[in-house]
Order: C-alpha cells, then structure tokens, then sequence
C-alpha cells in the first residue's frame, strides 16, 4: 500500500524537474501508480475507500431476518420495542448495552429496504402562536373493550411550537366533538394561543348539520376564547405538514404502548381512555421545556367553558 510519505516524496521530485519514471523510482512505486497521483493531486488518506466492512461479528446475524418481517409487516415498529421484544424472544442473549448497534441496524434498513418516506414541508413556529387540531380514526389499531370492537375516533389538538398535545374520545366529526376536544385542550393547557389552524373545516360536517351553521357555530366558539381563525388552502396541504407529522406521531406511540401491552382489550371505555390520558401525559412531559415559553404567553381564559352541545333554539335559530 501507497503511504502519503511516499507521495509526498513523489511530488517533490517531480517538482525537482524528474520524469515520471525516475520520480517514481525515487518514491519506491511503480510508475502507474505514481500517474495516478500526479493526477489526483491528493494523498492516499485524502482518497482511501470508506470501509464498508464490518470489524467484529454481527451480535443480531440470526434474528435479523426475524426483524425485518416484523418491520415489513408493521414498518411503523420503533426499534427499542423490536429490540425489547427479541429480548424476550431469546432471554439472555442480548444485553440493554447493545441496543445502540440494534437501532443502528434497524436504521440502516429503513435506509435502504423500507418504506418511502413521507415528504412534508417543515415551518417555523412562534411560542404560544398557533395550535392545530384534526380527527383521527383509531380503527386500525383494533382497540377492544370487553372483547367487542370499539370504533371511535380521537381529536387531537396541538400547540405547533412545543408540540404540546392533547386528545379527546370521540365517534363522529361533528361540531359538538371539535368543541368539546378544542375545550377540553385548552382548559387543561391553562390558556388560549392566538390562532387555531385546521385543515378545510367544512370536511368536519357531518349529516346531522350543514356547513354554514357549522361555520357560524364553529366562528362562535373560537369568537368566545379570541382565537383566531386559519385553515390550508383547497390545494396546499403542506401548510398543515408539521401539524399532521403530530397526529401520525401520536397514533403511532398508541400503536407502540399497545404493542409492549401486549394486547388491544380493555375492561371499559373509562379504563382505555385512562390508557391514552397516561400516554400523552408521558408524551408532554418531554415537551415542558418548550412549553414553559408558551405559558406566560398564552391568552387567558374566559370564566366558564362554552356549552358543546346543540340546543333546540340554536337548531331553530340556523
């Protein structure tokens, strides 16, 4: 192997006035080699190959393969819950020091072998500025309570800069849920930011209403905390990107707490809601940093909530 002494002691003779020949005699190689080095016109540490090598045996080479059929049939698998569950899949074998190199490999994977990433146009957010709020339906993670399949739907609420969240059971996109999600969220945060952001609010009329008594309704409620109204335009749904990089970050910590749970059925609907109020409190947590710049910023909050509910004369008055 070429050493950069050697190449160095090459370009010194060929500035010498030497030939290629007699310059590379001189560097003790041969004058090929000593051609290829005129031309790069850098050293061999400045051009060696990245090693692609592995310099010790791979701990996991037997369970990979188990690994990646979890990943393809769920890619949304964290790599600590995989990590965690070959754990207790072969007891003993694999110890916490080596979940660093585990996620490394699972990395690697989705780099090369997993799914295409989704694209979303990140934005900059401002402490207690904005909040952003959609329904998610939960079908999919086939939630059971009492052994009877439980279809419902959370509204979630986000504030943007800190990520602060919060959710709310419920079973239609309705005027009612939003309110009473939307409530819910800002009685527990302690204070109102300054805009609310969704996406066309008109998706969020079910057939017990029309849109403009939604409108009306739903420009009433945020009228009552002075919050300000703003939704994406028809065909730019990037302008909700890191909003709905939230709600699918939140369905997939349901997806991973269920996982290490170890089942999908609870004895009750108190019980479930108990499960996801514990989970975002943990989620939160992380996020109090932040959050602590929001707070004194926050707006304040009116005496009483609003009612959520539609009475008779509100039908009578649209």
């Amino acid at each position: 192997m070429v050493t950069d002494r050697q190449v160095k002691r090459l370009w010194r003779w060929l500035s010498s006035g030497k030939t290629l020949a007699q310059a590379a005699d001189k560097g003790n190689m041969d004058e090929k080699t000593a051609r290829k080095y005129r031309r790069l016109g850098r050293l061999p540490s400045e051009v060696a190959p990245e090693r692609t090598w592995r310099t010790r045996e791979d701990p996991f080479a037997e369970v990979w393969p188990e690994v990646f059929e979890q990943l393809q049939e769920a890619p949304g698998l964290e790599a600590k819950t995989l990590f965690e569950w070959i754990q207790g899949k072969y007891p003993g074998q694999f110890d916490d020091s080596q979940l660093r190199s585990f996620q490394r490999g699972v990395k690697r994977w989705r780099a090369t072998a997993g799914p295409a990433k989704e694209v979303f146009f990140s934005q900059v957010h401002h402490p207690a500025r904005l909040c952003a709020s959609d329904f998610t339906h939960m079908k999919s993670l086939g939630v059971t309570i009492g052994g009877q399949p439980f279809d419902h739907l959370v509204y979630h609420w986000v504030l943007t800069y800190s990520n602060w969240e919060s959710i709310t059971i419920c079973f239609s996109e309705s005027f009612e849920s939003l309110s009473e999600g939307f409530q819910n969220a800002v009685w527990e945060l302690g204070g109102v930011p300054r805009r609310h952001r969704t996406d066309r609010m008109s998706l969020a009329v079910n057939n017990a209403s029309n849109e403009k008594e939604f409108t009306r309704r739903y420009t009433a409620l945020l009228g009552y905390y002075r919050v300000e109204m703003e939704k994406i335009q028809p065909d730019e749904p990037h302008e909700n990107g890191d909003a709905e990089q939230s709600h699918r970050r939140f369905k997939e910590a349901v997806e991973q707490a269920l996982l290490l749970r170890g089942h999908r059925d609870f004895e009750s609907r108190e019980v479930y809601r108990q499960f996801l109020k514990e989970l975002v409190a943990a989620r939160n947590a992380g996020r109090r940093k932040r959050l602590d710049e929001e707070l004194p910023l926050l707006r304040r909050l009116p005496e009483r909530r609003r009612e959520s509910y539609t009475t008779h004369g509100d039908k009578l008055r649209s």
